[in-house]
């Protein structure tokens, strides 16, 4: 039987860290717990007293327990108004007591499909029903019902208790706002999740009509891409290993908005290549690419392809960094320097320049089947990442001249380093090693131009890639100048022909693949 004017506290909790604790500091209080299934008999346990859901509501659970609080005198008791007449008046008339508290949280659905291969039927038995309803009725009626759903906040309610003798409005609203966060996120993953399932049939649509994303802030930023700009750096609920999201940081000063920005441009390019390869990357374009036997001979090759622009940059290395490759870093100032490991001697050397910023990331390919985004305004743009292998030998070689072995390997190499470049985006590349690099031009001949100019005398022999087809043939007459001996484009252009008779005239090969690299 419950205590005249007693306060009461509806427990029922997945994650039972300090539930304990808190319900026993709120009876030491003058509090009734009311609680359910396995909190209750952990309660128990612990001598705490408890009623059960079943005798508030006078009608047993059911269905396997699918439903227990789903009964008006759990919810009219969690959404009364107690300064309204009427609703302590309809209370009264159907004996209903008020619950003051609701300490919820839900089933784990999130960890549970995040599991290789979970069935539908597991996922579906995790969707949690009565425990969204009760958070989001306590969240609502927040005026009159304290919700907790973070174990964090057991500590701070009970001392805030024992100081006004109440939880504060400006309390129980912030615990609402967390509430209704916490039900739109476990709403929205469910979404994705029957996203993710209808998309296996044939039959349904790439992307869904309604999108429900959530993220989780990470950390904010000291600012944007620029200081007059406020930033933040948000995760996926549930991000794989090998997103840029599991990055661990060993030392230096904490990312920035554009440290973050970059580093994702160069993880992305090294990611393409099986071959140990070095990138570095300014203001998110490559501006140096190395491909070595050893991380020592790439870090030089990259270094040595732009040695003005690679300062402050940022550095991605697809395989462990060693001592001598950490020796020879140390030489200049990088923001960031990213690998899959370092060495410890490594990291003793580059430790002494405390604010580099060391990251290690898994080597994982996790870009199948994602998304890539981009914000505007009033919208989002999604399109599938581009994730197709690159393999320039299955392109159609347009002219008398064919690559020779050595410029099929740098064709490719170039194709690989031209996707990740913004357009107009033209590579200049040869032994592995990018020579010049136009990007982000408004004319083509114009991103060559750069390109050819940055690669100077190395150009003669060296290959040229595009991201897009020559709608003039002055890009191949500019490779002619300059000694260029193989192209690689997508082909596709109304003067086509002008390119290709350019390149017959000259003995230069061209090839091309039928794929465009468009990046903006």
């Amino acid at each position: 039987m419950t205590k005249q004017n007693a306060k009461r506290a509806l427990i029922s909790v997945s994650n039972k860290k300090g539930v304990a604790d808190f319900a026993k500091s709120l009876v030491d209080r003058g509090w009734e717990i009311i609680s359910t299934g396995g909190t209750a008999r952990l309660l128990r346990e612990e001598n705490i007293p408890v009623f059960e859901v079943e005798d508030i509501t006078k009608f047993p659970e059911i269905l396997e327990g699918r439903v227990k609080t789903l009964h008006p005198n759990i919810h009219g008791g969690i959404l009364a108004r107690e300064n309204k007449k009427e609703d302590l008046k309809e209370l009264e008339a159907h004996q209903i007591g008020p619950i003051h508290m609701v300490v919820v949280n839900l089933y784990p659905f999130i960890d549970v499909v995040s599991k290789d291969n979970v069935s539908h039927e597991t996922a579906l038995e995790n969707i949690d029903i009565g425990g969204p309803t009760m958070l989001r009725a306590a969240a609502k009626n927040y005026f009159h019902t304290v919700v907790v759903i973070n174990p964090q906040h057991y500590k701070n309610i009970i001392d805030e208790l024992d100081r006004e003798g109440k939880v504060s409005e400006n309390t129980r609203f912030e615990l609402a706002r967390e509430a209704f966060q916490h039900t739109a996120e476990y709403d929205a993953f469910i979404a994705a999740y029957f996203n993710k399932v209808s998309s296996h049939d044939a039959t349904e649509n790439t992307f869904p009509y309604h999108l429900n994303l959530s993220y989780r802030k990470a950390k904010e930023l000291r600012y944007g891409e620029n200081p007059q700009q406020k930033a933040a750096f948000y995760q996926e609920i549930k991000y794989k290993e090998g997103d840029l999201a599991s990055l661990h940081q060993w030392q230096g000063k904490d990312l920035s908005f554009n440290n973050i920005n970059d580093l994702q441009a160069a993880w992305e390019l090294v990611k393409e290549f099986k071959e140990t390869t070095v990138v570095a990357v300014k203001h998110a374009n490559p501006c140096g690419v190395g491909m070595a036997r050893t991380v020592l001979e790439a870090y030089n090759k990259a270094y040595e392809a732009d040695p003005v622009s690679i300062f402050g940059g940022i550095v991605a290395v697809n395989q462990e960094v060693d001592a001598q490759t950490a020796e020879e870093m140390s030489k200049i100032f990088l923001e960031v320097i990213a690998a899959p490991a370092f060495k410890p001697e490594a990291i003793d050397i580059l430790s002494k320049k405390p604010d580099v910023r060391i990251i290690t990331i898994p080597l994982v390919n996790n870009s199948e089947n994602s998304w890539d985004f981009k914000k505007i305004s009033g919208g989002l743009l999604i399109q599938e990442m581009d994730t197709e292998p690159i393999n320039v030998r299955q392109g159609n070689v347009v002219t008398t001249q064919k690559p020779n072995e050595e410029q099929w390997k740098d064709l490719n190499f170039a194709q690989k380093v031209v996707k990740h470049v913004k357009s107009n985006a033209i590579v200049i590349a040869s032994q592995g090693q990018t020579l010049g690099i136009g990007a982000g031009q408004m004319s083509r001949v114009g991103a060559a131009q750069i390109a050819l100019s940055q690669a100077g005398g190395k150009a003669k022999g060296a290959v040229l890639a595009s991201d897009a087809f020559f709608p003039f043939p002055d890009t191949a007459e500019q490779a002619v100048k300059s000694g260029i001996k193989a192209i690689v484009q997508p082909g596709g252009s109304l003067k086509d022909q002008e390119a290709i008779d350019v390149c017959e005239r000259n003995k230069m090969a061209m090839v091309f693949t039928g794929k465009r690299y468009f990046k903006h």
